[in-house]
């Protein structure tokens, strides 16, 4: 509870003064009856006397002395009232007033965890609009995925751009859009005609793997019940499949968004969509963030713009070379 400690003069004087006292004297002050401010503030008169009691002590003097059927303020109770009409209400009003938010005068730094294809199609353009709208938020990029992410939100993340699993009431999460998975390669070096499971295995790939060893989305999805990919190359991100697929016969099996970068830099690569026979399944990419930063302005600034991102990536999205 809020309190003012102070000093040492005077009979109640040096004990701490508790600021909702001050609240109950002014609005007794205002009414001149203790029923009637019982009544505005939700209180038992005895409640309010009580309060009237603990303000006297911890001021020293009489506030109040009785007037016909009401009380009138003493010359202590009029001085205090003229002081609260000052501090008061600016106050309250600075305690129940959300605070203005000018994103081009904010300074702050957010954590942000993301995923890698993430960091590909969403912090680029973040970065460009916050340098535009709001050149004081700073932005530290943690990387996250679907294993992780929980523990890094409750560890003090302002949102967090991935696929999650399962995850405590206390985050929110949204759904920004659905990506599918699609098939890279080299057309130089690689001459894939309609893809098929089977020229699908007898070629090499290059898989991205959180775990840090051979099995990618294929191999997590259906074990020992096909036959393995050839992985030749095993990364923990997308950030450089490009560059190692380009000039390779080696094929990439990678989220469509993450190929459509790609192809913007390296236009000469093509796609191919994966063989029918494989039922890989896509996923939905998601804004998470902790609930307790529901209304903290600039964490809503970001959140926002990282939607409107994900919106304009998906309008501008231009068909995938086949």
């Amino acid at each position: 509870m809020p309190s003012i400690h102070g000093s040492s003069h005077g009979s109640g004087a040096g004990r701490d003064l508790d600021l909702n006292l001050l609240r109950v004297f002014a609005v007794v002050a205002e009414t001149g009856r203790v029923t009637e401010a019982a009544r505005r503030l939700y209180l038992t008169q005895s409640a309010v006397s009580a309060a009237l009691r603990r303000l006297t002590t911890a001021v020293g003097a009489p506030l109040f002395l009785r007037s016909g059927r009401g009380i009138a303020l003493t010359n202590r109770g009029e001085r205090l009232r003229a002081g609260l009409d000052v501090h008061l209400g600016p106050l309250v009003e600075a305690a129940l007033a959300p605070a203005a938010f000018d994103p081009a005068t904010a300074e702050g730094t957010l954590r942000l965890g993301l995923s890698d294809s993430a960091e590909l199609w969403g912090l680029p353009p973040l970065l460009r609009v916050l340098e535009r709208e709001a050149p004081r938020i700073r932005i530290i990029a943690v990387p996250v995925q679907f294993r992780t992410v929980g523990a890094e939100l409750a560890s003090g993340l302002a949102a967090a751009i991935t696929v999650a699993d399962e995850l405590p009431a206390t985050i929110r999460r949204e759904r920004l859009f659905y990506g599918a998975f699609t098939c890279l390669y080299d057309p130089r070096h690689a001459k894939l005609r309609r893809l098929t499971e089977a020229e699908y295995f007898a070629h090499d790939h290059v898989i991205v793997s959180y775990n840090g060893d051979l099995r990618g989305i294929v191999e997590d999805m259906y074990g020992k019940a096909r036959k393995n990919r050839n992985v030749r190359c095993s990364v923990s991100s997308f950030a450089n499949i490009g560059a190692i697929v380009d000039g390779t016969a080696m094929l990439a099996t990678i989220p469509e968004l993450v190929a459509v970068k790609i192809l913007a830099t390296r236009p000469h690569l093509r796609t191919k969509p994966l063989p029918s026979t494989l039922k890989i399944e896509g996923s939905h990419a998601e804004l998470l963030w902790p609930a307790v930063t529901d209304d903290d302005e600039p964490c809503r600034f970001v959140r926002a713009k990282i939607r409107e991102i994900a919106k304009g990536v998906l309008a501008t999205k231009r068909p995938l070379t086949r």
